[in-house]
């Protein structure tokens, strides 16, 4: 079992680099989880951490992990009032029009039988924002920057292929899949404010995939 690198530690909160290809959640058909580090990522603590958000199983990068009950009411009430900074770095399958801007898209949830479950751009949906900018540019492709305000579900993946017109390189549900061994999206920061410590900050650096699709740093 591989090693979970930890970008933070204090004793209410844990930030670890969490892998490309590891789920938070077990899935469904079951196999390997976040869960199954738990005990390792213990430190010492008689409690697991838990995740206090989500990230989808191929993204790579800062997640928050609380060591406490109360830690974990306390940082979920920040994510849901929007007092958690993320930054993620993105690889397009293309290079966009303009080098900034914002994309205020309304996202909902739709699913088929052949498609199963996505999200899709849609008025009645709930408000979604995301900043952006290109940080470097190479083979026809943009490194991306993606600071989101709202935090919906695929929101960076959905914005990047209805807002700028081109998906993330290797997303298979909103782009081709390929060019890429997963979709190329990694949680770069996080920044938690606090009111009575210090801010929670962490920084994972990009990984050797990213380096490998040509962009070693952003």
């Amino acid at each position: 079992m591989q090693d979970i690198p930890i970008l933070y530690e204090d004793a209410e909160a844990l930030v670890i680099d969490k892998p490309a290809g590891l789920p938070v959640d077990r899935p469904r058909k079951g196999g390997p989880c976040l869960e199954d580090h738990f005990e390792q990522l213990r430190l010492g603590f008689q409690r697991d951490p838990v995740p206090v958000h989500r990230l989808d199983t191929d993204t790579s990068g800062c997640l928050l992990l609380a060591r406490n009950p109360k830690a974990l009411k306390r940082y979920g009430h920040a994510f849901e009032e929007r007092q958690v900074g993320k930054r993620y770095l993105g690889i397009l399958a293309g290079i966009p029009d303009e080098e900034e801007g914002t994309i205020d898209l309304a996202l909902s949830k739709i699913s088929s039988a052949e498609k199963g479950w996505r999200m899709i751009a849609a008025r009645k949906g709930k408000p979604s924002i995301t900043h952006w900018r290109v940080a470097a540019l190479g083979e026809g492709r943009a490194l991306v920057e993606f600071r989101p305000e709202t935090g919906r579900t695929h929101q960076i993946r959905i914005h990047a292929l209805a807002g700028l017109g081109i998906p993330l390189l290797g997303d298979p549900i909103y782009g081709t899949g390929k060019g890429a061994p997963r979709t190329m999206l990694h949680a770069a920061g996080l920044t938690v404010q606090r009111e009575k410590k210090p801010a929670i900050e962490a920084a994972a650096p990009l990984p050797a995939d990213f380096a490998a699709a040509g962009f070693a740093q952003a």
